[in-house]
């Protein structure tokens, strides 16, 4: 399968778009302003210990505290320490060195771990560890086997650390391993030597920028160009390369065209696709995805989709290209965490497990972790999918601050009895000569129409003057009630 990577560059982003067979399927954004943390090493100091939770907030220099949790301390795990309870390992104040394992999510910190590790081109370095592992992607047994023999024989027994080999490894010259060895190691020497004399929070060692990441870790034997809009940073790529991966270097491309280069690929239509709540399927079909904090929930629709030669086969034409199209929003929106899908509800076994297996085919071009649970006795698909950092929405959207994030406004005529509402209760608290409303121009319309009459009783109730001044910057629910 033909990838290319398309990276845009400016000063405030850095944006990568994986295509695969001319389509984008992933979008990976990094902004100046708030980049990610997961790799980073900090020094940090517990403010507090929560014995019920078994785990611990840490302070590491971010807005929010961040969170550790027992599991993943290192040496409650590896020293003997196994079943003590964190309160005995660990004291408000303590100094601790720890790295990002999940970036902030919402209202949830970051997530730590004291487990430190440091990826490099072919390997990953476990300083605190003294094994070989090889990756779970590596899958032939005599493969992983060699290569854990290979490394054996590079690693000094005598030296502290451990490695595990990642999958660029498998084609991997022993010089060139070697010089990952050195690399990682010379790095954490590094590491070390700069927490002498910090003070917390502090951070010690900060991951590379999305750009180098990409060559790091996406690109593989599949991948057919890297195309750079930025000179100076296919410079940069370029040098990175030569030093740590000369294999990319023959794929590196500088993209000079007048037209942006998202532009040429389709990639900023497909954006602001992946944006709206509503997807359409080439048949006719359609369907609808929101996403809470709780879950992401995906609901298909036939929609105009009429073209087979009975309900049944426009049912199961209709889940079979809403499994595909689901497969891709999955990665192209970036939605982790618990999925709900409901298939249109499909009586014929065949056809279900059918659904299911094509569902499955296209996952596994995904690669990050997730389970499918299949169908349930109310015929949805439950899975999983692992939350490594913001969804795309989350990345590039906020709260609407006229609905609140609801995605819906209250009627002009909701509004207007709110109004009603509100001015009978400052009548019976003020003493006012008038009385002034002020909201958005279709709700006075209202008043001055449908509910004029509504006004007209109030006022004569209350036996207030009422005047109505529209403003054309309230947003529907928005008014005000002004004392003269």
């Amino acid at each position: 399968m033909s990838i290319e990577f398309l990276i845009n560059f400016t000063p405030q982003e850095t944006r990568v778009a994986i295509v695969e067979q001319g389509v984008v399927q992933e979008l990976h954004v990094e902004r100046t302003a708030s980049r990610g943390i997961v790799g980073n090493i900090y020094l940090g100091r517990v403010v507090r210990v929560l014995p019920g939770m078994q785990s611990a907030f840490i302070d590491i220099g971010l807005e929010r505290t961040a969170f550790l949790h027992v599991a993943d301390i290192w040496s409650d795990r590896h020293n003997g320490d196994a079943g003590r309870p964190i309160e005995r390992i660990l004291a408000e104040g303590q100094n601790l060195t720890v790295q990002v394992l999940k970036d902030p999510i919402g209202t949830k910190g970051a997530r730590l771990s004291t487990q430190i590790s440091i990826a490099g081109r072919l390997l990953v370095y476990l300083p605190q560890e003294k094994h070989i592992g090889i990756s779970q992607r590596i899958e032939d047994e005599s493969e992983r086997e060699a290569l854990r023999e290979r490394l054996t024989r590079l690693v000094p027994a005598d030296e502290a650390g451990g490695f595990i080999v990642r999958t660029m490894a498998e084609s991997a010259s022993d010089d060139e391993l070697g010089a990952d060895i050195g690399y990682l190691r010379k790095l954490w020497s590094e590491i070390r030597n700069s927490a002498t004399g910090r003070f917390p929070p502090s951070l010690l060692y900060e991951d590379l920028g999305l750009g180098q990441r990409v060559l790091r870790d996406l690109v593989d034997d599949d991948t057919s160009r890297i195309l750079v809009d930025s000179r100076e940073n296919h410079q940069k790529l370029t040098a990175f390369a030569a030093e740590y991966s000369p294999k990319v270097l023959p794929l590196l491309e500088h993209y000079s065209g007048e037209r942006p280069l998202f532009d040429l690929h389709n990639v900023e239509d497909e954006i602001q696709k992946a944006l709206a709540r509503r997807v359409s399927l080439k048949s006719g079909g359609y369907l609808i995805i929101d996403q809470t904090e709780a879950m992401t929930t995906i609901d298909v629709n036939t929609g105009g989709f009429v073209g087979a030669r009975n309900f049944d086969d426009t049912i199961f034409k209709t889940n079979l290209e809403a499994a595909q199209t689901i497969a891709r929003q999955l990665r192209l929106r970036n939605l982790g965490g618990i999925i709900i899908i409901d298939f249109i509800d499909m009586e014929n076994v065949e056809h279900r497990d059918m659904v299911l297996d094509e569902f499955q085919k296209a996952l596994a071009r995904d690669h990050t972790k997730m389970t499918v649970n299949g169908f349930t006795a109310l015929g949805l698909v439950e899975m999983t999918r692992k939350r490594t950092r913001e969804s795309l929405a989350h990345l590039l959207c906020e709260p609407c601050p006229t609905c609140d994030g609801r995605g819906e406004v209250k009627t002009a005529r909701t509004v207007c009895y709110e109004i009603l509402r509100e001015l009978l209760r400052e009548a019976r608290q003020f003493n006012a000569r008038e009385f002034r409303v002020l909201a958005a121009p279709n709700v006075i319309d209202l008043f001055l129409d449908e509910e004029s009459q509504s006004l007209a009783m109030l006022s004569d109730f209350i036996g207030k003057q009422i005047s109505l001044h529209p403003e054309a910057s309230y947003s529907q629910e928005q008014f005000d009630i002004v004392l003269l």
